[in-house]
């Protein structure tokens, strides 16, 4: 039976996660090699993350980004750390504009490159949710413009000083 993530607890599913690299690294590799979530389906080492808890597209979409996002409670959200990264929004608008499963790869290449830690519970979340709802992108977005200063939008939009 598919469990919502609320009946889980994602910080505990990275828990999990982390434990089982621990055991095996050859768990984290394996988990980095899939192209697209649904690839995870080919993947043992995602059937024993995830014995008991369920498969579908929600969780494929949280374990596609495991091995690249670290947990820290109360961290700043993926928009924020993105806009700290200089990340042009130009970019962002290309990854979030983007259909699945193309929008998640290319977020996934952005993660790899910012390196973050984020809040699993938070970030987690919008993951499960992403292809169900648009608010998750526009969280991300929300939070990239709010963090910028007005100075960081003009460069970031290619205007001179």
């Amino acid at each position: 039976m598919e469990k919502t993530q609320d009946a889980l607890g994602l910080a505990e599913l990275f828990q999990r996660y982390e434990k089982m690299v621990d055991r095996n690294s050859g768990v984290k590799a394996e988990l980095r090699r899939v192209a697209e979530p649904q690839d995870l389906l080919d993947k043992p080492s995602f059937y024993r993350l995830m014995a008991g808890k369920g498969t579908g597209e929600g969780w494929q979409q949280v374990v596609f980004f495991l091995p690249y996002v670290k947990h820290k409670s109360g961290a700043d959200s993926l928009g924020r750390l993105l806009a700290k990264a200089k990340i042009s929004e130009m970019r962002l608008f290309q990854v979030l504009r983007s259909n699945a499963p193309n929008d998640l790869v290319q977020l996934r290449r952005l993660v790899q490159q910012i390196e973050p830690s984020l809040d699993w519970e938070t970030f987690g979340k919008s993951l499960y949710w992403w292809t169900k709802s648009a608010s998750p992108k526009q969280k991300i977005l929300q939070d990239y413009f709010l963090a910028t200063t007005p100075e960081d939008k003009t460069k970031t939009q290619g205007s001179p000083k």
